[in-house]
């Protein structure tokens, strides 16, 4: 087993206290702005901005540094078009026939079906996958460690970098999502289809729920010594 090596912290910059209450208050205004919309433009979007998106969320902190995920970009109508045919069939059987009425009951105020437009319309798709494990030239399985919180780290860095290109994007998680597997050629023993996010430009008739996030004293406790 190899010793760990270290470097000198390189990156780090530290900033006046003036300054980080600027930083922070322009990112939080700018994440305020932030909304989840379900009406897409067709309006493309540079396959260099998503790229970008990627690399951000690449930069989410994982168990053990194993980085365990994958995202698979589609612009392909084609792919789209199947993905949608396969999420608008898992999603009838959920509201028809699995939902609890509790759950359809919280959903109702956001207005959702099961049909799911945007997954053609908007000018892309990720699919999030998460990784079990790596598999090593040798056959033999590294396995990886707190993968859901990895992952979920990542995806919202996603969100987040998504927002500040100017973009907007919807969270996706039809149950199950295993013809994802299928579709997009990704290896079913090693990957596990997490979300599927879809981005783009709003539409010009794009509308959102009227709801209002929680206060601060809602979500956050302060022990203060």
């Amino acid at each position: 087993m190899s010793e760990p090596r270290f470097l000198p912290l390189s990156t780090y910059q530290e900033l006046p206290p003036a300054v980080m209450e600027e930083r922070v208050a322009a990112f939080e205004a700018n994440l305020q702005r932030r909304r989840t919309v379900r009406q897409f433009s067709d309006r493309p979007v540079p396959r260099s901005i998503i790229e970008k998106c990627l690399l951000s969320a690449g930069t989410a902190p994982s168990g053990a540094h194993q980085q365990p995920w994958h995202f698979v970009a589609i612009s392909d109508p084609t792919v789209k078009a199947r993905i949608r045919v396969a999420a608008e069939r898992e999603e009838y059987d959920f509201y028809h026939h699995r939902a609890p009425p509790e759950w359809l009951e919280a959903l109702r105020p956001l207005g959702t079906d099961a049909h799911k437009p945007y997954l053609e319309v908007a000018p892309w798709v990720i699919a999030v996958f998460l990784k079990r494990f790596t598999r090593l030239p040798d056959g033999r399985k590294l396995k990886h460690y707190y993968t859901d919180e990895s992952v979920g780290i990542a995806t919202g860095l996603l969100i987040a970098a998504v927002h500040s290109a100017g973009l907007v994007s919807l969270t996706h998680t039809p149950n199950p999502m295993k013809f994802l597997n299928e579709i997009l050629g990704r290896p079913a023993d090693v990957e596990r289809p997490y979300m599927l996010l879809v981005v783009g430009f709003p539409a010009q008739d794009a509308k959102v729920p009227d709801i209002v996030r929680k206060p601060l004293g809602d979500i956050a406790t302060f022990l203060s010594g």
